[in-house]
């Protein structure tokens, strides 16, 4: 039998938010499947041993770049420590010319990014000389480039911890700026079914049977079951199929139809999905900037 170690509870408590004791079952019975765990959470537990999945828990910015000459528009995450640094003007001004080169170079990739040529060095050596200065680690965590095939709309919110943009065919800058609000706000897994992960339905659809049967529902209408929660399930994580943020009577879909458009792809970053922020008080980063600043 697998040993369930506190840490292990611990893990999966700050993933679901669950109980610490049902945290602790759903381990035992998983065998110290992590991921086997959660599932066996949401059947007990519902939705709520999701919750966790759209916590920001790392801090930094996006930062967004549309070069108006060719249509190319870039989003970019970069991360520090603390929120504290990701405020600083220095920083915020790194990510808005990453941003920029991003969209003028189009890398292959975020490793790429670093031999890119800025202010007469690498950007690498310019990351390398703000983390000396700032006194706390910086990185480039992600990007994603859109050639557009209308006119691209973005979106920044929460002091540029979420950031969209969004490629609109048709329409006008009104329903483009609307659709990438909404986009930040209801956080759309893709554009249509189509572009969900098969894996993803499954475990939906797999977790929906063991949360019916368990319910004691007849096993002839567990798939049938399963078919509605799917369902439910992708028009809630699909932008085309969710209501409208400003008017929930219709969906995104029903809008950009009304209007004569259509969304040919969208980015959306939150800040931190998925990391693991570090613990620190506002007096500790102070004192950590001064101490930097006067080496």
């Amino acid at each position: 039998m697998v040993a369930i170690t506190a840490a292990m509870v611990k893990e999966l408590r700050e993933k679901t938010d669950a109980p610490m004791m049902e945290c602790k079952k759903a381990l035992t019975e998983a065998q110290g499947d992590m991921a086997r765990a959660e599932e066996i959470l949401r059947v007990k537990l519902g939705n709520k041993a999701t919750k966790a999945a759209a916590r920001i828990t790392a801090d930094g910015v996006v930062a967004i770049h549309i070069d108006e000459a060719t249509g190319v528009g870039a989003i970019v995450e970069l991360n520090s420590e603390t929120d504290f640094v990701a405020k600083n003007p220095e920083f915020v001004a790194f990510a808005n010319e990453v941003a920029k080169l991003v969209a003028t170079q189009k890398p292959a990739n975020v490793e790429a990014i670093a031999t890119l040529t800025l202010n007469g060095t690498t950007v690498e050596e310019v990351r390398k000389a703000l983390i000396g200065k700032i006194g706390e680690n910086i990185s480039i965590r992600r990007f994603q480039v859109i050639e557009a095939q209308g006119k691209l709309s973005t979106y920044v919110h929460g002091g540029s911890k979420i950031g969209v943009l969004v490629d609109v065919v048709g329409g006008n800058e009104e329903v483009a700026h609307d659709v990438a609000m909404h986009i930040a706000a209801a956080k759309p897994k893709a554009l249509s079914a189509e572009g969900i992960d098969p894996a993803l339905i499954e475990k939906e659809r797999t977790v929906a049977i063991e949360k019916a049967r368990e319910n004691g529902k007849p096993e002839a209408m567990l798939e049938r079951i399963a078919e509605g929660t799917v369902q439910k399930f992708l028009k809630e994580v699909t932008l085309l199929s969710q209501p409208f943020v400003k008017d929930d009577k219709k969906s995104v879909g029903e809008l950009l139809k009304a209007n004569g458009a259509t969304v040919s792809t969208f980015a959306l970053f939150v800040v931190g999905e998925g990391m693991e922020k570090r613990s620190n008080d506002f007096a500790a980063e102070v004192a950590a900037q001064a101490a930097a600043a006067r080496q």
